[in-house]
């Protein structure tokens, strides 16, 4: 015979409450008396009853629960992110569902709707821009949506980030110190707004300040495959570029694993500067010098504005930008 669930009624019936009284008694309400909350506390310990989010929520139309939507579990940029998420989410009582998108437009619509329909009482999304479809799915949904860790196409939705531009601007500069203006910006989609907005005008500013003319054969774009750069490591160094800034971590590795593999020396031949401080920095040789974000208080104050949001606090900050910092390691000369 099947184990039937124990349910709130199951609970009430037993200790011999109102449905009402067991809710109250759940949710920590002050209005019940001492030996009857302990009645209705014995009979949930021994029936080992465990609340249902939904079910919970009802009442208040609320439950509890945050949607995470991430381009990719395995990247440790998008993995940082996500902990300190979930350490506020706990902190602030909210279940988390992590939704993987693999950076697939119609599965991130898919992802979304699926959260929507779950009724979740918020989101959090990482990655790059939205679909219109996407757009108008978050438009038509009362559910608040926060962006971590980059910058997107609608600038309606509440971003926490850095300054991508500013910390652009500060890693070609340092470049530009002593490699005659043949300074390189390596990226992937130019489409992606973060690129697009913040990153390559950060990169002409720098050029700029410097008295460099901006040259297009120097904006180096890729489809963010780390094979790709890999192979045209050689090419790249052979047209007589000194140094780049990279946009991503993944593909700095490429980079310079292309650049070694190929005889040419890092930094004695070819500096680097990469985006993102995740763990392939440190685990590259040469260790990878780079611009520095404090991914998990990204994480953690966007979880933090959703709470926010998700109470319809009108002092919430639209955006929230974080410091950012530089460190120098062995890809680069001092």
């Amino acid at each position: 015979m099947e184990k039937q669930a124990v349910t709130i009624y199951t609970v009430a019936r037993e200790a011999r409450v109102s449905m009402a009284t067991v809710s109250r008694v759940v949710n920590g309400n002050p209005n019940v008396k001492p030996a009857t909350r302990q009645k209705v506390l014995d009979v949930i310990k021994r029936l080992n009853y465990r609340p249902n989010a939904v079910a919970r929520g009802l009442a208040s139309k609320r439950t509890t629960t945050v949607g995470v939507v991430i381009p990719n579990l395995t990247n440790p940029y998008f993995a940082e992110l996500a902990l300190g998420i979930d350490d506020i989410a706990s902190m602030y009582k909210y279940n988390i569902i992590l939704a993987n998108s693999d950076y697939d437009d119609d599965k991130i619509l898919k992802v979304v709707r699926n959260l929507l329909a779950k009724q979740v009482d918020g989101i959090i999304f990482m990655g790059y821009d939205l679909s219109e479809d996407l757009q108008a799915e978050f438009k038509s949904s009362n559910t608040p949506v926060v962006v971590a860790g980059s910058v997107v196409n609608d600038k309606d939705l509440p971003t926490v980030r850095i300054d991508y531009r500013k910390a652009a601007k500060e890693a070609v500069a340092f470049l530009l110190e002593h490699n005659q203006g043949q300074v390189a910006l390596v990226t992937n989609s130019l489409n992606y707004s973060i690129n697009s907005e913040e990153r390559l005008p950060g990169y002409k500013d720098a050029l700029a300040e410097a008295g460099v003319d901006y040259d297009p054969q120097l904006l180096i774009e890729t489809t963010g495959s780390y094979k790709e750069i890999y192979d045209r490591a050689k090419s790249i160094a052979e047209s007589g570029v000194k140094a780049a800034y990279v946009t991503n971590d993944h593909l700095a590795v490429g980079l310079l694993n292309g650049l070694t593999d190929n005889g040419i020396k890092v930094p004695e031949d070819f500096e680097i500067i990469s985006s993102n401080d995740t763990k392939y920095t440190r685990l590259a040789r040469p260790m990878l010098s780079s611009i520095t974000q404090p991914l998990y208080d990204i994480g953690a104050v966007s979880m933090r504005l959703l709470t926010k949001l998700m109470e319809d606090s009108n002092d919430s900050e639209k955006d929230v930008l974080l410091e950012h910092s530089f460190i120098a390691r062995q890809s680069t000369r001092k």
